[in-house]
């Protein structure tokens, strides 16, 4: 179903034979208009301006300001824009920031003409389209969360003291004497980081130092 006014697509990648491409293609289809070509992000955020497109088709890597911080910079003056990632890029470095940046579509440049079309048509209607692999990421990222903090975050600094003299084998009597305190302040202490770590021991508690670099 065509649309009343055509959709306003702006084109930001780096290189000329890509936006020529897609200039050319998007041009045969129906409702959608191509207002400009960019091919750096710094020319990209000033062609937004001048013509405010609806949609934008975003690169990623790109000489001086990348996609992502383009992509950002595009949601903070226009937060009703809809941008749509095309590249060939599909590490975590670069898709997680970016989709986290705004970006409301992501899509490899390996698509097919038709489905870059249906991407930007899909945007125009408030639909985000996935690439099937950024889909699979992304719900296995959420399974299985990267970026829990560390159990050790949450010991006080005595806490972490003690641990690194408990990793050495010292006994709760040697760790009192480094540290001038009571022994019972030192048992006190190894209860608490064996509940914040989540073991049952002093010997579990001596391994996760060890794994995570809390020994030394």
């Amino acid at each position: 179903m065509e649309m009343e006014t055509p959709i306003k697509v702006l084109l930001v990648d780096d290189h000329e034979m890509v936006r020529i491409g897609l200039a050319a293609v998007l041009g045969t289809e129906d409702g959608i208009e191509v207002v400009g070509e960019a091919g750096s992000g710094e020319e990209g955020i000033r062609l937004a301006q001048e013509y405010h497109p609806d949609v934008v088709l975003m690169d990623l890597v790109m000489d001086g300001m990348d996609g992502i911080e383009t992509t950002r910079l595009l949601m903070k003056q226009f937060p009703n824009l809809k941008v749509i990632v095309l590249t060939s890029y599909l590490d975590d470095e670069k898709m997680y920031p970016v989709i986290e940046a705004g970006a409301f579509s992501y899509l490899l440049k390996t698509s097919r003409a038709s489905e870059v079309a249906d991407a930007i048509r899909a945007a125009a209607r408030g639909q985000s389209v996935l690439e099937s692999q950024v889909a699979s990421k992304m719900m296995n990222r959420f399974r299985h969360p990267q970026n829990e903090a560390p159990a050790h975050n949450d010991l006080t600094d005595r806490e972490m003291e003690v641990l690194r003299l408990l990793a050495q084998g010292k006994s709760n009597q040697d760790i009192a004497d480094d540290l001038i305190i009571g022994i019972k302040t030192v048992k006190f202490h190894v209860t608490n980081i064996l509940g914040k770590l989540g073991v049952e021991d002093r010997t579990q508690a001596a391994i996760y130092a060890y794994k995570n670099g809390l020994a030394e």
